[in-house]
């Protein structure tokens, strides 16, 4: 996840599409039946099935770019930390200083195992004084539980994984303010043509509260609210008759993923993982060694990863062919060796050329260096290029 990342990365979804009902180990966002009405195609994602797509990937995205999209994100995780030490705690247990933001204030930061590697990136809110939420991947929702819990012992708080409770919609796109600001039903504590990226507000849907973040993983501005189960299908349905006359669509997670992927924000399990080092996916500044106290993963963070540790980069080519995830990076066009691998990649919709983020060897970091992609066999010309690939005009 990543400031949607915010926002908010996850494990990538396969495309394999489904409309049949899953086996019985699988798991359903209470908003199930909306998407089967809506003729979602389904995915397995972490264990859920998601909606992967409801009329075609392009335009769901190119809605998201232009108007506005509405994603169902109840398969994140949702742990709540609570108790006079929650602030104390969360510096300790993570790479950034949680205890400095303020009320209804959200941050991305890291959860570090002791080798400094990734457990998870997350999303944390100060909803109140000794009251916190973390949001996590879906993928990683037990890591993430535990490795908090059992970073607990020592100070005066509550874990508690709420995940199964609270469900999330993100509306995300140019009018998704006014999108929220027509829901009937939905009550804003405060005014969100004054809310700052990265800051929330309460509300009420019905009878039901609503955490309203200006947050997200696409790249556009847009909210993302998180409400109590029973409430998700009507808030789900009022948001959807409110953007009808905006240009409101259905987006499935296919459509996600080359949104964030135009934005640069990283995905666990592609750019970002329990192996590598903050630092060499460019989150370096995520991990604050100048806060006082001690945290998990510090001392490896203060020693970093080694000179020759590969470096994530974004990779820019023409034509139509697009490098995608493990496909192997290589100096020249007859380079014996790899020296770098795709972690994530696509056509782009908005750009219209091949955009891919990869690990390579340090020595091919600097923008306007060429390299080789191997695609199915020929090896096409790409140029290294600083992240992001898209940025909205605000």
């Amino acid at each position: 996840m990543t400031p949607d990342t915010a926002a908010h990365p996850s494990d990538q979804p396969t495309d394999a599409p489904s409309n049949t009902v899953p086996a019985s180990d699988e798991r359903f966002s209470p908003l199930h039946q909306a998407h089967v009405d809506a003729g979602a195609s389904f995915t397995d994602f972490a264990g859920w099935q998601m909606p992967v797509r409801y009329s075609s990937d392009l335009a769901e995205h190119h809605a998201v770019r232009t108007k506005a999209g509405i994603f169902d994100l109840s398969h994140m995780a949702e742990i709540t930390v609570s108790g006079p030490d929650a602030g104390a705690f969360l510096d300790y247990a993570l790479a950034g200083k949680l205890s400095a933001i303020d009320l209804l204030q959200a941050k991305y930061s890291l959860i570090l195992n002791p080798a400094g590697g990734i457990i998870d990136d997350i999303v944390v809110y100060r909803t109140n004084a000794e009251d916190y939420l973390v949001v996590a991947n879906a993928g990683n929702r037990f890591p993430a539980f535990e490795a908090l819990s059992d970073r607990a012992a020592r100070f005066d708080v509550t874990v508690s994984d709420q995940s199964d409770d609270v469900a999330l919609v993100a509306v995300q796109g140019p009018v998704s303010r006014a999108i929220l600001e027509a829901t009937a039903g939905l009550t804003v504590d405060g005014d969100l043509s004054e809310l700052k990226y990265y800051r929330a507000l309460g509300g009420t849907f019905q009878d039901s509260d609503v955490l309203i973040a200006r947050t997200g993983y696409t790249g556009e501005d847009g909210f993302e609210l998180y409400i109590d189960v029973p409430a998700a299908a009507a808030l789900w349905d009022a948001l959807r008759a409110a953007g009808e006359p905006f240009g409101l669509v259905p987006a499935g997670l296919a459509s996600r993923d080359t949104l964030r992927l135009e934005a640069g924000m990283p995905l666990y399990g592609h750019e970002l993982s329990v192996t590598g080092y903050p630092a060499q996916a460019g989150l370096g500044r995520v991990v604050n060694l100048a806060k006082e106290t001690d945290f998990i993963g510090r001392a490896a963070s203060e020693e970093g990863p080694p000179a020759d540790a590969p470096v994530l980069v974004g990779l820019v080519a023409a034509g139509k062919r697009a490098g995608r995830a493990d496909y192997p990076v290589f100096r020249s066009a007859d380079a014996p060796v790899a020296e770098g691998v795709i972690t994530s990649g696509a056509l782009s919709p908005t750009l219209g050329h091949p955009i891919a983020m990869a690990y390579v060897a340090p020595s091919l970091a600097r923008p306007g260096t060429e390299v080789f992609v191997d695609v199915r066999g020929t090896r096409i010309p790409a140029t290294v290029t600083p992240l992001p690939f898209y940025k909205r005009q605000k």
